[in-house]
């Protein structure tokens, strides 16, 4: 039973799953009439903001409009469909990059939870802070963790600059 069971929690493989996904996109690409260069760039960047309207935060940078002419010129060219939806793929496979979290985002939000707890533990016995007792966890813990996330990113982006 346990080799059963680990056999399906395999799921798909991830070059399988590349190609389902390069596969669709290529194929909302090509419904749009592309003639000139310009269609080409717009189609380009619509798939582009697809992605960051779709996932919340900013996610994809779009390419330059170099990047953009080279391969319009190399898809252009190429007279295979095949062919085509290879030069596609490799610019989207080269600018579409999954965002990482950093370690300090990682090591804010799993230690962030219990200090809100102990803070709020140690600020109800204050009696300046007797109206922490007021705040319910579920809204207390939460709104802490993110701000503290928030000013972990905030702080890490402003001192790398």
């Amino acid at each position: 039973m346990g080799g059963s069971m680990g056999f399906l929690g395999k799921g798909v493989p991830p070059t399988q799953m590349m190609n389902i996904v390069m596969g669709s996109l290529y194929k909302q690409f090509t419904k749009k009439a592309i003639n000139n260069f310009d269609d080409f760039h717009v189609a380009v960047l619509d798939i582009f903001n697809n992605f960051n309207s779709a996932l919340p935060g900013r996610h994809f940078d779009f390419p330059t409009p170099d990047e953009i002419k080279a391969c319009f010129t190399r898809w252009k060219e190429t007279e295979d469909e095949e062919e085509k939806k290879k030069v596609f793929t490799e610019l989207i496979a080269k600018k579409v990059k999954p965002s990482k979290l950093d370690d300090v985002t990682m090591m804010t939000g799993i230690a962030s939870p219990p200090a809100a707890m102990a803070a709020k533990r140690a600020g109800e016995n204050v009696p300046q802070l007797k109206f922490i007792k007021l705040i319910p966890d579920v809204i207390f813990v939460p709104t802490v963790t993110i701000m503290a996330i928030v000013s972990a990113k905030l702080s890490r982006r402003m001192y790398l600059k």
